[in-house]
């Protein structure tokens, strides 16, 4: 009797474990239940906190009483203000106001080409003549009569001063003259229009005829004149940058075809916000005294969008993240108790990145010192040797 009671109580004893018994991972998600997911999760959240608490607990015990432990190879960081830049990084092309192409005024037959290309000219400079069709000779024919018409007028003027004369033959005499000096001007601006000049200073980029050839008054295309010394950068920067990107910031741009780079800064800003693509547009100068850099060339533009003249700065490589996405820094205490140098878990908001550098806008002060190399191997609360305290100066 007792024997099938004690089965008995056996067999329901193991019932009960049996139904206690906690379910797994894998088949708390076979179940697809979002709360029984949610719960589970937060309990095992709470187990490993409270592991973690009581393995940092157990670290610190045999900290102290262990004298034998080894110690955690570190470099310290001491943290001081210093002057921070952010660059903001576009794209851009090299421009010039004064690269364009000349198409002659006149029609006709390009008679003399005066320049070839690379040659340097001057304003006003002529570049080219066309056949102007006789017309040189017509105006040499007006501007004899223009001299006789003029003689003829200051005699009848002279004579009509001394009360000799009719008024109406001193007027006929001026209207005479004045329109022959007209016509004779007309036929001479019409005769330059046979001439092409530099309308700058430039250098002869392209020569795009030849002489013999007939060309079309603003249709055919004849020189390409470039002038490099007052050229520009033009570039299209998102506009969330508005009020940071303005005229007399700083800017370097870096020209990696010429492995070249250039100090400068912003000229104008456009006040106009494309809404293709939500840019505005900016004009940096561009000094070219070695006439290196040419027109389309295509340059990266790093604009000063940002200074802090006392930012606490720390390399990229000490910061940690968390689970959460918290960001944290390990920095040195000194134990008064144990006569030690321990490494703390900080906490910290980070601001913008430039380089290799960060700068932290919260969680460190001025003094601190934040540890550098071995800052992956440490854990809160660990015994650490500082082997280098490195001071920015």
């Amino acid at each position: 009797m007792n024997k099938y009671i004690l089965l008995s109580l056996w067999a329901s004893l193991s019932l009960l474990s049996c139904q206690e018994k906690k379910q797994t991972v894998e088949e708390v998600i076979a179940t697809n239940d979002l709360a029984q997911l949610r719960a589970q999760r937060a309990a095992i959240g709470d187990q490993h906190q409270a592991l973690s608490q009581d393995l940092e607990a157990l670290d610190r015990a045999i900290g102290k009483l262990d004298q034998n432990e080894k110690l955690s190879l570190v470099t310290a960081l001491v943290i001081s203000p210093e002057r921070f830049e952010h660059y903001l990084q576009v794209q851009g092309d090299v421009a010039t106001k004064q690269n364009i192409v000349l198409y002659p005024q006149f029609s006709g037959q390009l008679q003399t080409l005066h320049v070839s290309v690379g040659d340097q000219v001057k304003k006003g400079d002529l570049l080219a003549t066309l056949d102007d069709n006789g017309m040189a000779q017509q105006l040499n024919q007006l501007m004899v009569q223009e001299a006789l018409a003029k003689t003829t007028f200051e005699r009848q003027e002279k004579l009509w001063h001394q009360n000799i004369g009719s008024e109406l033959q001193y007027l006929q005499a001026k209207t005479q003259y004045e329109a022959q000096r007209s016509l004779t001007q007309q036929v001479a601006q019409q005769l330059e229009k046979s001439k092409i000049v530099a309308p700058f200073d430039g250098t002869i980029d392209a020569v795009l005829a030849e002489a013999g050839t007939v060309v079309s008054a603003g249709m055919s295309p004849v020189f390409r004149l470039v002038n490099l010394s007052n050229m520009y950068l033009k570039a299209d920067v998102p506009e969330g940058y508005l009020n940071d990107v303005v005229a007399g910031k700083k800017v370097i741009v870096n020209f990696p075809v010429l492995r070249l780079e250039v100090p400068s800064k912003i000229r104008s800003v456009g006040r106009y916000i494309n809404p293709d693509n939500r840019t505005f547009s900016v004009e940096v100068d561009l000094p070219n005294n070695k006439a290196q850099i040419k027109p389309n060339l295509t340059a990266q533009i790093n604009i000063n969008d940002y200074t802090n003249d006392q930012a606490l700065l720390v390399p990229q490589s000490v910061i940690s993240e968390n689970a959460a996405g918290e960001q944290y820094v390990y920095t040195t205490q000194y134990d008064q108790e144990r006569n030690q140098s321990m490494a703390k878990k900080q906490m910290v908001v980070t601001g913008k990145t430039e380089g290799d550098f960060v700068e932290i806008i919260q969680g460190i002060q001025p003094g601190d010192t934040v540890i550098a190399e071995g800052a992956r191997s440490v854990k809160d609360g660990q015994p650490i040797s500082i082997l280098k305290t490195i001071t920015h100066e």
